[in-house]
C-alpha cells in the first residue's frame, strides 16, 4: 500500500541571512520559539529543537517508517542527522553574529536499531571544548525512556566573521 509524506519550508536563504544578524544561541532560541522557520531539513525529516542553552542542544524526532531503509528498520542517516544537528547546534550557542562555523570530523557509533515502535528520540548535544579555532560536542541518541540507541563525537572549525 503506497503513502504519502506532504511537505512545506521556508527560504532557506532568508533563515541564514537571519542567523548571521544574530548571536548563535539566539537565532536557535528564536528557531526553537517558532520566531524563525525550521530549516528545511528539519521539516522533511520530522525532528525540531526542544531545548537550547549555552554548550547544549536538544532534537526530537518521532521515528517512522517513512526513515526506513531497506532492510525494515530506521535508517542510520536519520540517527547520524539527529546527533550531528545537537552537536553543532550545541557548539552554535557560543557562536557571535556574523561568525559561522562547519564540521570537519564526525563519528557515530550505533548501539541498536531503531524502529517506528521505538517512538520519539532526543538527540542531547553538548560541547566538550571551545576554542578560538576548534571546537569539538557530543552527542547521545536515546528513547523516552533514556535507552541509548546511538552515541557520536564531532569537531568543528569555527570561521570568525564567517
Amino acid at each position: 500500500m503506497s503513502r504519502t509524506l506532504t511537505a512545506s519550508w521556508s527560504d532557506p536563504a532568508a533563515l541564514a541571512a537571519a542567523g548571521r544578524r544574530m548571536t548563535g544561541l539566539d537565532f536557535l532560541r528564536a528557531v526553537r520559539d517558532g520566531e524563525l522557520p525550521p530549516p528545511p531539513i528539519a521539516v522533511l525529516l520530522g525532528m525540531r529543537l526542544v531545548e537550547v542553552e549555552r554548550d547544549h542542544a536538544i532534537f526530537e524526532c518521532l521515528a517512522g517508517e517513512q526513515h526506513y531503509n531497506p532492510i525494515g528498520v530506521v535508517h542510520g542517516g536519520l540517527a547520524m542527522t539527529l546527533l550531528d544537528s545537537a552537536m553543532t547546534c550545541a557548539i552554535q550557542t557560543r557562536a557571535p553574529a556574523g561568525s559561522g562555523f562547519t564540521t570537519v570530523e564526525a563519528k557515530t557509533n550505533f548501539v541498536r536499531p531503531i524502529t517506528a515502535a521505538t517512538g520519539v528520540v532526543r538527540a542531547i548535544g553538548s560541547v566538550l571544548h571551545a576554542g578560538s579555532r576548534l571546537a569539538s560536542a557530543e552527542g547521545r541518541l536515546v528513547d523516552a525512556a533514556g535507552k541509548l540507541y546511538a552515541h557520536a563525537t564531532t569537531t568543528c572549525i569555527v570561521l570568525n566573521g564567517g
